[in-house]
């Protein structure tokens, strides 16, 4: 007998468990669910005390619109295309809010055309929010940019205040140009050890203050100056 009524019991919480999924289903099909409707769009980035908000005007959803009525790989394409966005990923929530995860390019340079200053990541990625300033702090590069630059900066920030720009030569090597207007010709291998050979040089005979226009280290046993 009782387990009769268990079974009876458990078939009936069985049915009303059906039947209240079933409806919230179908009302949040139709658009007739508080889930139905976004209420919150959260945003996350990789960097934090960013401004975020021209990921905000792409996302561009008002409060109250019908969260599947959104095409969302149309608006990660909006966001993705968000200057200094490096990847980005939107989801629908089950409460029907939207999800927004953002990678921000992380400027380690900057790079000019001659006019603007525009930052630069590691990966080369020119990102498209110019300044018309420079920071004296920052490493600048003109011209073509390989796929990664995060040794040459490390590198040439020991120069810092030397350099006013690197330009990338033949697609295999670097020169530096200084604020004096000497043009240093590293070599295609190891041109860390160059820039601190080129260091130890200046500090012991301070040849980037010399009237020189030249200082050719691309052969590592011998250092050219004219």
């Amino acid at each position: 007998m009782k387990r009769t009524i268990w079974f009876w019991l458990s078939f009936i919480v069985a049915v009303i468990l059906a039947v209240y999924f079933s409806v919230r289903i179908i009302t949040t099909g139709i658009g007739q669910s508080r889930n139905s409707f976004v209420r919150n769009v959260s945003i996350t980035a990789n960097e934090q005390n960013k401004d975020l908000s021209a990921v905000v005007s792409a996302i561009n959803i008002a409060p109250g619109t019908n969260a599947y009525s959104i095409d969302l790989q149309e608006m990660n394409e909006r966001v993705s295309n968000v200057p200094g966005i490096k990847k980005s990923a939107v989801r629908r929530m089950p409460n029907g809010n939207i999800s927004v995860h953002v990678s921000l390019h992380k400027a380690v340079a900057l790079w000019t055309d001659g006019e603007k200053f525009f930052p630069l990541s590691a990966d080369g990625t020119i990102v498209n929010t110019p300044s018309q300033t420079r920071n004296i702090s920052n490493i600048v590069f003109r011209g073509k940019i390989p796929s990664d630059i995060s040794d040459i900066t490390a590198s040439a920030h020991k120069l810092v205040g030397h350099l006013n720009y690197i330009e990338w030569i033949e697609n295999r090597r670097w020169n530096l140009h200084t604020n004096t207007g000497i043009v240093v010709m590293l070599p295609e291998h190891n041109p860390s050890a160059a820039i601190n050979t080129l260091i130890v040089l200046n500090n012991k005979h301070g040849i980037l203050n010399k009237k020189i226009t030249t200082i050719d280290m691309r052969d590592p046993s011998r250092t050219l100056v004219k």
